[in-house]
């Protein structure tokens, strides 16, 4: 998941043992990163709720499993595949202990997302950061679901109730019909209310500046293309205002004349 390129040796390509390229390896973790982050991220619930709260003899437990299995076999082949693109297989993996204890236990998996995280804030990353955002509301409302569904009084009963739930938080809505009644989906409840705040800030900071980029555009001057007029240089403007006096100066002397020295005159011959 880490880039380390640059610890495959500075030589030429090709010039690894065994004939392997280190840019075989930077390539695979370029085009495999984000996909395994997103994965990381999608599947948090899984991570920050208990497997005793996926409850006993209901299809929820089976599924939570079944994911929680899936992604330590996609975690466990992203190792394999990296451990024999790199020159060194068994000091790769030896030296990169995350991605193996990743593979047995998925809390690991969070710094992941956490990366992920981080990298969303750059410039230009809004559908980057949309979908990430997109990704923690759904966590929300899968989480909410497994701490509310068994709870005393709770009125979140079905994923169905969770994500309107979800939808209504996030959007500051607060309609009330849904609420959260234990600690832990009331402390979910409040990230979910931030998430909503923050998506909210960075979405309308982005459509501002794109507004103030496309407000600067239009005032700027047009840039001189080929069918435009060429721009006047100093010389130029006192060569006119020369010939402009001579032409004043000229009619001073014979009010008379009918048109200025050096002009055609308007009348016939």
């Amino acid at each position: 998941m880490i880039a380390h390129g640059k610890h495959q040796g500075s030589g030429a390509a090709g010039a690894v043992p065994g004939g392997q390229s280190p840019t075989r390896l930077a390539s695979y973790q370029s085009r495999t990163q984000t996909p395994l982050d997103l994965l990381s991220l999608a599947t948090l619930w899984i991570v920050v709720v208990p497997p005793g709260d996926f409850g006993t003899g209901h299809h929820v437990r089976a599924v939570a499993l079944a994911v929680r299995l899936v992604v330590s076999v996609v975690f466990a082949l992203d190792m394999a595949v990296r451990s024999i693109l790199a020159p060194r297989h068994l000091r790769y993996a030896i030296t990169h202990p995350l991605g193996v204890v990743s593979i047995l236990a998925p809390p690991v998996r969070v710094l992941f997302s956490l990366r992920l995280l981080g990298s969303m804030f750059r410039r230009g990353r809004l559908p980057r950061f949309l979908l990430a955002e997109a990704m923690l509301i759904l966590n929300g409302a899968v989480i909410e679901f497994l701490y509310e569904r068994h709870a005393a009084g709770s009125n979140i009963h079905s994923l169905g109730d969770s994500l309107w739930w979800v939808v209504v938080t996030v959007t500051t809505v607060g309609y009330g019909d849904f609420y959260p009644v234990t600690v832990q989906g009331r402390i979910v409840a409040g990230l979910v209310m931030a998430t909503g705040l923050l998506t909210l800030a960075v979405v309308t900071a982005q459509v501002a500046s794109s507004f103030a980029t496309q407000a600067a555009g239009a005032a700027a001057p047009p840039a001189t293309g080929a069918g435009a007029p060429p721009a006047l240089s100093l010389e130029d403007l006192d060569r006119r205002l020369a010939r402009i006096e001579v032409a004043l100066g000229a009619l001073c002397l014979n009010p008379g004349a009918p048109d200025a020295p050096g002009e055609p005159s308007g009348g016939g011959s």
